[in-house]
């Protein structure tokens, strides 16, 4: 698997991409293999506040429903409108096409917490271990 070098990471595999005082996030490409096929995306509505390391996502696939944290606080300013018909690009693209939303961090030194690619790799190595 692959984790782009540009990103940050949380531990509960999320991604998030600086684009100045905004942050887009979505799930890492170990996540949505976990997850299986996902078959819907409840999104957040735009203008919502979220705090760092709050749910403010659901995604449903074939095997459960899981929660999307917030890697950063901010205001949700945009969401994924793709996501809505069609929520399987989470698989097929989860750093390009199957991002969920984008939030106006009103923190951003909290980005600053998160981890590295590489040590996202580690992390994830740690928990595929037997």
């Amino acid at each position: 698997m692959s984790y782009p070098s540009d990103l940050k990471y949380t531990k509960e595999h999320e991604w998030a991409k600086r684009e100045g005082q905004r942050v887009r996030i979505g799930i890492t490409e170990y996540a949505q293999k976990e997850l299986g096929d996902v078959v819907y995306v409840e999104l957040p509505k735009v203008g919502r506040a979220v705090k760092q390391s709050e749910a403010f996502i659901t995604v449903e696939s074939v095997k459960a429903a899981s929660d999307v944290y917030a890697p950063a606080s901010g205001t949700v300013v945009e969401v994924n409108p793709q996501l809505d018909g069609h929520p399987e690009l989470v698989n097929q693209s989860p750093y390009v096409k199957g991002w969920f939303a984008v939030i106006e961090m009103s923190r951003a030194g909290e980005l600053e917490k998160l981890l590295s690619a590489q040590e996202y790799e580690k992390h994830v190595g740690e928990l595929e271990k037997p």
